[in-house]
């Protein structure tokens, strides 16, 4: 009869999920990617274009900087739109245009409190939140979309999406639960720009490697060593490097599966798109529901297909490496339930708790309008 040992404390497993991929009931198996991190790849330069107001000032130690992107309500980028920085006194330090990605950008800034000001012919003014700026700091916006005020629009849109994509990219890898444990795969602005299917890639390459992946899957290993699970491994050192690389392995199949694979197949954004609107019901409904839901490319909610698929194939996967004993259907079909368990509690969590606690959320970034 097949033997599947069994985690008895399930928020202990949640809870690791937020750091790691990796599979969280009896075997560790398939993966729950809470706290991946993304690819290391800088945006390109924002185009500079001609300043109207102030002019930089000369480079200073510690100076920071603000960058945005202009969309407009069908998530294209905006070229030509008037961004205008204002200061803590008030007046208009620099204004600069949007340029053909539709990014901006403020350089060599003194730390200071600033407001960013957007104008487009025929479209609706946007003005920022104050932004607190720390010496060296540098601040991502998240993107700005102006809606048509009324009649045509001369502003020029164009749909440079990679430079959307790795914005995106970018903004995720700085979000780490108390500046330590990764927080990538969430979202706190509900109009995000989808990633296309290199950085989804990229992103999951970064989940993989990134150090507090490593010693999450050390402390699974320590913890199933300390219970015997899977004792056809053994003891000591070698018992425990058995089941270090099986988690790994676990860790690696589940993010690169249902994180970056699949929904790079399907079109799918392995995102949680935070809500935090609405009443402790809705909200708690949405986020269960969202391990088997899942935003689209297209911004359409579907079938979560990455996410369920990543947990069934990383638990058939494992059947290569586990011993003999704890291997067939019931393996694949009980860690596959679990972890898609697992993944919405991890996403109640994700809803109730981590935002406060997360670093480099996105100024202006509170879930759905």
């Amino acid at each position: 009869m097949l033997k599947v040992a069994r985690w008895s404390n399930p928020l202990l497993a949640a809870a690791l999920g937020l750091s790691l991929p990796i599979f969280v009931p009896s075997i560790v198996l398939a993966q729950q990617n809470f706290g991946s991190a993304a690819s290391d790849s800088a945006l390109p330069d924002a185009p500079q274009p001609q300043q109207n107001g102030e002019t930089s000032t000369p480079q200073q130690s510690g100076a920071g900087s603000i960058t945005g992107t202009v969309l407009d309500t069908n998530r294209d980028v905006v070229q030509g739109a008037r961004v205008s920085l204002t200061g803590s006194g008030g007046s208009a330090l620099r204004t600069v245009e949007s340029g053909s990605n539709g990014q901006f950008s403020f350089t060599e800034l003194r730390p200071d409190i600033y407001t960013i000001t957007v104008t487009a012919p025929g479209m609706k003014g946007f003005s920022s939140r104050q932004l607190p700026l720390r010496a060296g700091q540098a601040e991502i916006m998240p993107p700005i979309t102006l809606s048509v005020f009324g009649g045509s629009t001369s502003v020029t849109v164009s749909g440079n999406k990679e430079e959307l994509s790795k914005q995106q990219v970018q903004i995720a890898v700085q979000q780490r639960i108390g500046r330590v444990i990764p927080n990538f795969y969430s979202t706190y602005d509900w109009n995000a720009p989808p990633m296309l299917a290199k950085q989804k890639l990229h992103l999951g390459i970064r989940a993989v490697i990134d150090p507090v992946s490593f010693l999450t899957v050390a402390g699974v290993a320590g913890i199933e060593q300390y219970r015997n699970t899977f004792p056809s491994y053994g003891g000591g050192i070698e018992g425990y490097g058995k089941r270090y690389g099986a988690a790994f392995a676990n860790h690696v199949s589940g993010t690169m599966l249902g994180h970056a694979v699949y929904p790079a197949i399907f079109h799918q954004d392995p995102r949680y798109f935070y809500k935090g609107k609405g009443g402790v019901g809705s909200r708690a409904l949405y986020a269960i529901s969202a391990a088997v839901i899942a935003r689209g490319d297209d911004g359409r909610w579907q079938p979560n297909y990455s996410r369920v698929l990543g947990h069934f194939s990383a638990a058939a996967i494992s059947n290569l490496y586990y011993p003999a004993s704890d291997r067939g259907i019931s393996l694949v079909l009980i860690n596959g339930l679990a972890a898609t368990g697992a993944t919405a509690g991890g996403n109640l969590i994700r809803e109730f708790l981590l935002k406060r606690i997360t670093s480099h959320v996105p100024e202006g970034a509170n879930g759905q309008p």
